[in-house]
């Protein structure tokens, strides 16, 4: 994490995961888009990876990047829908120590705004696992927009009040 002094903007280290069985870097529209504005925000893409809808694989790779003191944030995009296939949420729980509920409440209420009674059917979630933020959107790419421009770029912006997620992020991994 970048330096800050007051209310300056401190870049963060976001690291973005596509859960798909499908998807490859060159057609993984959602983790383009992730990517597209958190750089735009001026923020530094930290990793990228895709992974298939497997709960050991994606707790995995979201293990392996809370370890890495380069990444700050990771973003998830795919897997928080209802099917069988869709176990993004159950692999967050393995490996987050709190939970942050208001993420998915706020994101299924401005969900709605767009696509009504259809946001029922979103598990996006969020959490922190040993100081690192974890935010598990749907795969579509409305979704990450809506995420983005409406909840995260806000969070993750130092200088927005009253509060934010980047000014705790030192005070994370207080005992």
């Amino acid at each position: 994490m970048g330096q800050a002094t007051k209310d300056t903007f401190v870049a963060v280290n976001i690291a973005v995961l596509t859960v798909s069985d499908s998807r490859n870097l060159e057609d993984d529209r959602s983790g383009g888009i992730l990517v597209e504005r958190l750089e735009g925000a001026g923020h530094v893409l930290g990793a990228r990876a895709i992974v298939q809808d497997d709960i050991p694989l994606i707790a995995g790779q979201l293990r392996q990047w809370v370890k890495d003191p380069g990444i700050d944030i990771i973003i998830t995009t795919g897997g928080t829908g209802l099917t069988g296939r869709d176990v993004t949420p159950e692999a967050l729980a393995e490996v987050v120590e709190k939970e942050i509920p208001g993420f998915g409440e706020i994101f299924r209420m401005l969900s709605y705004e767009k696509i009504k009674t259809s946001t029922i059917q979103s598990r996006a979630c969020a959490g922190v696992a040993d100081g690192t933020y974890i935010f598990c959107l749907p795969g579509s790419p409305g979704a990450c927009k809506d995420a983005w421009d409406d909840i995260l770029v806000h969070q993750l912006d130092i200088s927005f009040k009253p509060c934010n997620f980047v000014e705790i992020i030192p005070r994370l991994k207080e005992k």
